[in-house]
């Protein structure tokens, strides 16, 4: 059999070094990290003709009668696992495919490669540099903070040192490159800053970063969550993500000459961000505690609108070093830690404006958070141009329902894969995603007490959009095996 260079690489790796388990790798739709363990005996035939596993036992996956999934390793992410295991793991993460061959429209990896691809065939390659936060504490049932640091805060005030400093080197042992390490604005919040890379690669070590701070935080006897707001009266948790399209080695949002060093596309990219905020905001903050954290006061972004240095706002373009080709790029703000990655990049890719239609509205030189409603606002309603509002979980939900810019063919996943109407729908239902902050899979509805599958909902909406959704909702319970929760915002 003749293999690729890389599957050559892999193999020969694995036998020279003895490994004799490898753990492959995917994420549901919620971004749980899912895996399971294959003998080395098995992993030519994995590369060849994957590994086969039962999708309707993942969320968002498939339904019953369509279960078999075949899971194929990617031999580009293979890596040695550091931390401490009996013997020698390795892991890698897999591409989700139907029996027939073909890929998985629910697997939110293929969801992001699609949209590369798009961006691809344009002549984009699409980098991205997160910033997640995260929290440690005593333990599991015991949110308790272990330091009372601040920002920047060395020791003795940052007990947190030698924590971070193991995560740095697991994630370096694994070839993922660190930028900052430091203790973060909240008691007990942390941030590891990983390198800028493509958005795939990043994605991937996204979900190896979440592991290997629990990992680290396990050895130590201690706790690490990523959960948006874990506790109230403290900064929470978010994922700000700094983004750029590049042409070759030239950077496509750069506009020499321009009073914000900003091509006409890096403008055209902030209005299609901004347009299409609301119903992203679904997928970049998709739990209910996400929405605990967009609240003024605490520098998470509350409305749609865009800034230089002011990082209260949704969309900022960091003025590090201004008029610098290579450092040109904008930071979405609201996206939170505990996101499936591979959607919210996704979701931020194509939401981009390509036809030059619409442009940038005005800076924000105020901050946004100490504004009123903006109803109220003549500084927030400078903004209506790109749909200024807040970003509340009643809205994004809304949104989401009616949003033509997820519905494009162009971005992910639509109904008719299942035969189901698309009258009402937008690509995430495919996989679970635009209503999944209302749906909940059926074990927590019963872990939480709770068995509705309908409500009718808060006499605010309207009662044409409160059928709608219930609608919506009995189609997606019957197909995805999820039970349905409203709430009031």
């Amino acid at each position: 059999m003749v293999h690729s260079d890389e599957v050559e690489y892999v193999l020969r790796t694995i036998e020279e070094r003895g490994i004799r388990f490898i753990r492959l790798w995917f994420t549901d739709v919620l971004g749980f990290l899912k895996a399971f363990t294959i003998t080395s005996q098995e992993l030519e035939g994995a590369f060849a003709e994957g590994m086969g596993f039962d999708g309707s036992s993942i969320d968002g996956f498939s339904r019953i009668q369509e279960s078999d999934m075949v899971a194929v390793p990617d031999p580009a992410t293979f890596q040695l696992i550091p931390w401490k295991t009996e013997a020698e793991v390795a892991r890698m993460f897999c591409d989700v495919l139907n029996p027939d061959g073909s890929p998985f429209e629910g697997d939110p990896r293929f969801v992001l490669k699609k949209q590369l691809k798009r961006a691809a065939d344009l002549g984009y390659t699409f980098y991205v540099g997160p910033e997640l936060e995260y929290f440690y504490f005593k333990g599991v049932n015991q949110p308790e903070f272990l330091d009372q640091g601040g920002y920047f805060d060395e020791t003795p005030l940052d007990l947190a040192t030698d924590w971070r400093k193991r995560t740095v080197a697991y994630l370096e042992s694994m070839g993922i490159p660190v930028e900052y390490v430091h203790h973060e604005v909240a008691p007990s919040q942390h941030e590891i800053d990983l390198r800028y890379t493509d958005a795939l690669t990043m994605a991937d070590n996204v979900m190896t970063y979440r592991l290997t701070v629990k990992e680290v935080a396990q050895e130590f006897g201690i706790y690490a969550t990523f959960m948006p707001k874990p506790v109230q009266g403290v900064n929470g948790s978010g994922m700000h993500t700094h983004q750029s399209l590049f042409t070759g080695d030239r950077n496509a949002f750069f506009g020499e000459g321009d009073e914000y060093h900003l091509s006409t596309l890096g403008k055209h990219y902030i209005a299609g961000i901004l347009s299409a905020a609301r119903e992203i905001t679904l997928v970049t903050n998709q739990w209910v505690n996400s929405y605990k954290r967009l609240v003024p006061g605490y520098e998470a972004p509350v409305y749609v609108c865009w800034a230089r240095r002011n990082r209260s706002a949704l969309v900022r373009v960091p003025q590090y070093k201004p008029g610098n080709e290579q450092a040109t790029r904008i930071e979405y703000r609201s996206p939170d830690p505990a996101c499936n990655p591979y959607l919210a990049f996704a979701s931020m890719l194509g939401a981009v404006h390509s036809d030059g239609s619409v442009g940038p509205p005005q800076f924000v030189t105020v901050t946004v958070s100490e504004l009123p409603a903006p109803a109220d606002s003549e500084a927030v309603n400078c903004f209506t141009r790109a749909g200024a509002a807040p970003l509340m979980l009643g809205a994004a939900t809304r949104a989401a329902i009616r949003s033509k810019a997820l519905a494009t063919k162009a971005s992910l996943p639509r109904l008719e894969s299942n035969g189901l109407s698309t009258d009402m729908s937008c690509p995430f239902f495919r996989a679970g995603h635009s209503t999944r902050l209302t749906l909940l899979p059926r074990k927590l509805a019963r872990d939480l007490g709770t068995d509705v599958t309908s409500q009718r909902s808060p006499s605010n909406w309207g009662q044409g959009r409160v059928g709608q959704m219930a609608d919506i909702v009995n189609v997606r319970r019957r197909s995805f095996g999820l039970q349905a929760r409203f709430h009031c915002e």
